[in-house]
């Protein structure tokens, strides 16, 4: 009986050992998992909108997606040290939220232009060229480019390159357009369908889209106004991300993503022209 009971004292010795080994594995394993996905990971808000065709917008489902989008997305997947969220807004909301740190860069096909450069950073490696031009209703013969649209109507978005670009090239060619602003594509282009304005000044992937899915069509005109290389837009003092943004868009470059990305939602492939 003696010797019973000894064999059953070690047998539960035993159990108890391998149980507190046991608990002791899972505990290291789950302390390891946290540290390698969440300890040293900053997040970082990336402020976009929703109303740009192909670029940032809602699908049919409510979902955002578009060429920038899904390009943060894949950058995202090459930065373990960083985990991107993003925040949607108007467009002409984005600046002031970067300037005021609600938002960590902006991915809005964002153009170099003099104001942005004196207040903010841009990473230095361009993810695709933005074409701009005049574009109006396709049944409008009477403009063929810039020069025709002296006393027209000619819709931007406020702070856009569109706008910096029309304003400038107003004043310096005393073209006489009206410059009109608008606050949102949806808007711009039921303005530009009914005639209440004549002309915006968007790219030709914007136009493609928008034409694939509404009756009334548009057409570009003209030759190009710009053909601006498109960056990233960071506050000054965010080198790191930017060295870091840059390096994951070299990879995803040499990988052929960004081609297929440009190719998917533009249309063409609007990278290769740098």
């Amino acid at each position: 009986m003696k010797k019973i009971s000894f064999y059953l004292l070690l047998v539960l010795a035993a159990l108890l050992t391998a149980c507190a080994n046991s608990e002791k594995t899972v505990g290291d394993a789950s302390a390891q998992k946290t540290a390698q996905s969440g300890k040293d990971v900053q997040k970082i808000i990336v402020g976009t909108g929703t109303q740009f065709p192909n670029i940032c917008f809602l699908d049919d489902k409510g979902n955002l997606t578009g060429y920038d989008v899904e390009l943060v997305r894949a950058i995202d997947e090459k930065l373990p040290e960083y985990e991107f969220e993003f925040k949607t807004m108007e467009f002409s909301n984005l600046l002031l939220s970067l300037e005021t740190r609600k938002i960590d860069f902006i991915a809005h096909q964002m153009e170099v232009n003099s104001e942005r450069e004196e207040k903010f950073l841009f990473n230095k490696e361009p993810y695709n060229v933005f074409p701009l031009k005049v574009t109006v209703n396709e049944k409008n013969n009477a403009i063929q480019s810039i020069e025709d649209l002296k006393g027209k109507n000619v819709s931007v978005s406020p702070t856009s390159n569109s706008a910096v670009f029309i304003e400038k090239y107003n004043k310096e060619h005393n073209l006489g357009a009206n410059i009109v602003y608008s606050s949102g594509s949806v808007d711009v282009n039921n303005q530009l369908a009914t005639g209440r304005i004549d002309a915006i000044i968007t790219t030709p992937f914007a136009v493609r889209y928008y034409n694939e899915s509404n009756e009334a069509q548009q057409k570009v005109v003209g030759d190009a106004l710009l053909n601006s290389k498109v960056y990233f837009l960071l506050n000054k003092d965010e080198v790191k991300l930017q060295e870091r943004l840059d390096e994951a868009i070299v990879e995803l470059k040499n990988e052929g993503v960004v081609s297929e990305l440009s190719k998917k939602w533009l249309g063409d492939d609007y990278t290769v022209d740098f």
